[in-house]
């Protein structure tokens, strides 16, 4: 028979496949730095970014503040983490504590960090409601929750639902969970632990087409009621 893959043994399979993203160039990241108040959020703050993958925007972050942060990324890969740590080392040497780290479990006391950052985590995760109250747990009174999210509430949401009734998987990008979430729902998420939302933000407007990658119509992004609509969502909250 042969041996049942654990979920972090497929992770770490998964990362070994890229190399660490060092422009932060996804939607999700720059959601996060058009929201991220550096005085606010990083400069001489605790800040924990979780599910940090291999690293690229944990040095974006500790290249923002002008007041060394103490950054801590943390993965539950350990691939992941030791390709972030050892590009680091090498351009920044010290800066960062790394970890290898269970989203639903944190390991750090109640009310430890000033700032969690968290992109594109939750969906991959067996219980995305207990690992935003973890968020919640650790934060200090005051402190913020910059949250990312895919938003199924629109035209790629019709297409996962396609492709449900058509028998397949969906897939993104070959990660082993990946679970339907909406904007209300993460906002519910942020509810439920105990976080009031002070921002939402949106963009990407996609129309799947055969054959070929989602077709994005930019100019919508700037339509503020279709935010709701928009595939990746950003979530500001406060304790």
């Amino acid at each position: 028979m042969p041996r049942r893959v654990s979920a972090q043994d497929a992770y770490n399979t998964w990362h070994r496949q890229y190399g660490v993203d060092v422009d932060a160039r996804t939607p999700w990241h720059q959601l996060v730095l058009a929201r991220l108040d550096p005085a606010q959020d990083l400069n001489g703050k605790r800040v924990l970014e979780i599910a940090s993958g291999r690293g690229g925007f944990a040095m974006a972050l500790a290249g923002l503040a002008t007041q060394a942060p103490q950054l801590v990324a943390a993965d539950f890969s350990s691939t992941a983490v030791a390709m972030g740590k050892a590009f680091a080392d090498s351009h920044l040497p010290g800066v960062i504590q790394w970890e290898v780290a269970d989203a639903q479990a944190l390991c750090h006391p109640d009310a430890s960090f000033d700032t969690v950052i968290s992109c594109e985590t939750v969906e991959h995760l067996p219980k995305p409601a207990v690992a935003i109250a973890e968020f919640a747990r650790v934060l200090r009174p005051g402190g913020r929750l910059l949250l990312t999210t895919p938003n199924y509430l629109g035209p790629m949401g019709l297409y996962r639902a396609f492709v449900r009734m058509a028998g397949r998987p969906f897939r993104e990008e070959g990660q082993p969970i990946n679970r339907f979430t909406t904007l209300p729902r993460t906002l519910a998420w942020v509810r439920a632990a105990g976080l009031v939302t002070v921002t939402v933000d949106a963009r990407g407007h996609h129309i799947p087409w055969p054959g070929r990658h989602p077709v994005e119509f930019t100019a919508l992004d700037r339509v503020s009621v279709l935010k709701w609509f928009a595939r990746h969502s950003l979530a500001v909250a406060q304790k």
